[in-house]
């Protein structure tokens, strides 16, 4: 039997000399206490050094994925396949099949050979000749670097931060517009208040205040860039009969300058969305189908990163920004949540306010499902994400026609019948027939007193 061992310098091959040990696995460590015992079980075939960092990354990344390097594969033809009868004992299952595949050699693993592999390297330095011990902890610390790098720039988790930061600045961004267009009125409102009453649109008002200026310039002013022409007479119309206060150029100024705040803000805005637009559909395809890109951004902000939100179950997901009400629910003893961040999407807002509930928490589970695909799958497409939603889109027509039954023929007669049934006809029970006659002789004595007197 041959053993593949992989080091921060190079790959080793191993033969195995006594493979009658290999039976004993509890006892197997007591054969590598001393350099001595471990070169009567495992001898040095050979070893084939990295030619510098790079090569050395290149195969400690391609074992990680479970893939066949080509520095690996130039070993295994070279040595390997001299003896093809032999067995080949590697520490991945994986790369065994791998190597099995495009080698055609028989690959090993198993709780010995793990063993195996823990006993070399324990006594790697006295098996592998060649190679200083100050040497080797250098390569090693180097690779250890170079690999944690190399899955720092890659990892999924770095990529989820970008989401994370991209959507807590978009709220932020819709925050402080939101306080700059209501300054923006309210400043200019005491020169023009006619115009937010005709402009609505915030962005549409500040672009307009930016080019207009002073009120008196509207009828110079060209808006049609801006407004529609209806609107834009509206506002000339305004402007000849406003009762606004006189301001001087100086405070136009200022509230010119704040209008080019609100629009480059608005600008961005734009951007940093279709930022997030892009990055939500590259990392997380099937939860932006579900639910859209910003409640699955917000999703992924509250878990952390896409992989522990993976980790919740859909019940969780369900309820997920809604924990304050929670825990407030449950020390009062009332009615948990039904939703929580979930209730903003596409679907639950579209149903009516009796299906809501089973909508979220329908939602909620092909949503975990869909998170589970994008964290842990290999494929990047959309096709479960949209296959689901098409499903919860058919439960949201039968939830909502589920009230309306056709009625025709006989069905029809019947219906009408009871509809228009006189109330004399039904029949009430004995105890409410007795007390209404009751009530009716309590009367009839009551209005024979009035008469006496």
């Amino acid at each position: 039997m041959l053993v593949l061992f992989e080091t921060a310098a190079g790959y080793a091959i191993f033969k195995v000399l006594n493979e009658s040990k290999l039976q004993q696995v509890d006892s197997l460590y007591k054969e590598f206490e001393t350099p001595e015992k471990a070169n009567k079980i495992v001898k040095l075939k050979h070893f084939e050094k990295f030619q510098d960092t790079t090569e050395a990354l290149a195969a400690a990344t391609a074992l990680v994925e479970g893939k066949l390097g080509k520095s690996l594969k130039k070993v295994l033809k070279k040595v390997v396949a001299k003896e093809a009868h032999e067995q080949l004992a590697i520490s991945d299952a994986k790369l065994g099949g791998v190597i099995k595949e495009k080698l055609d050699l028989s690959c090993v693993h198993s709780p010995a050979v793990a063993e195996l592999m823990r006993c070399i390297r324990g006594q790697m330095e006295s098996l592998i000749t060649g190679l200083p011990p100050r040497e080797m902890s250098a390569m090693s610390l180097g690779l250890a670097h170079s690999l944690s790098r190399y899955k720092l720039k890659f990892s999924p988790d770095k990529v989820d931060t970008m989401i994370v930061q991209a959507i807590s600045l978009l709220d932020d961004l819709d925050k402080e517009l939101n306080n700059y267009i209501m300054r923006c009125r309210e400043w200019y409102g005491w020169h023009f208040p006619e115009l937010g009453k005709v402009i609505t649109d915030n962005l549409a008002y500040c672009k307009s205040v930016r080019k207009i200026g002073d009120r008196t310039n509207v009828a110079s002013s060209d808006l049609s860039d801006i407004l529609p022409e209806e609107i834009e007479a509206e506002v000339k119309l305004a402007a000849e009969i406003s009762m606004g206060t006189e301001v001087s150029e100086e405070d136009i100024g200022n509230i010119r300058h704040l209008c080019d705040q609100v629009v480059e803000i608005s600008e961005y805005r734009a951007q940093l969305y279709d930022y997030l637009k892009n990055r939500m559909m590259a990392i997380a395809p099937n939860l932006t189908v579900m639910v859209g890109e910003l409640v699955g951004a917000r999703l992924i902000s509250h878990a952390g990163s896409l992989l522990n939100l993976a980790k919740h179950p859909a019940s969780t997901v369900q309820i997920l920004g809604a924990e304050k009400a929670l825990f407030r629910a449950l020390k009062t003893r009332k009615d948990t949540p039904k939703y929580g961040l979930i209730y903003h999407a596409s679907l639950v807002g579209q149903t009516t306010a009796k299906n809501k509930g089973k909508i979220s928490r329908m939602l909620a589970a092909k949503a975990a499902l869909a998170i589970r695909y994008d964290a842990l799958g290999e494929d990047t497409n959309a096709e479960m994400g949209a296959e689901n939603r098409a499903k919860l889109e058919a439960r949201l027509r039968q939830l909502e026609d589920k009230g309306i039954r056709r009625i025709s023929g006989t069905g029809k007669a019947m219906a009408k019948v009871e509809k228009y049934q006189h109330k004399r006809l039904v029949r009430r029970p004995r105890r409410k027939r007795r007390k209404r006659r009751i009530r009716k002789q309590r009367r009839k004595w009551k209005n024979q007193r009035k008469k006496r007197w």
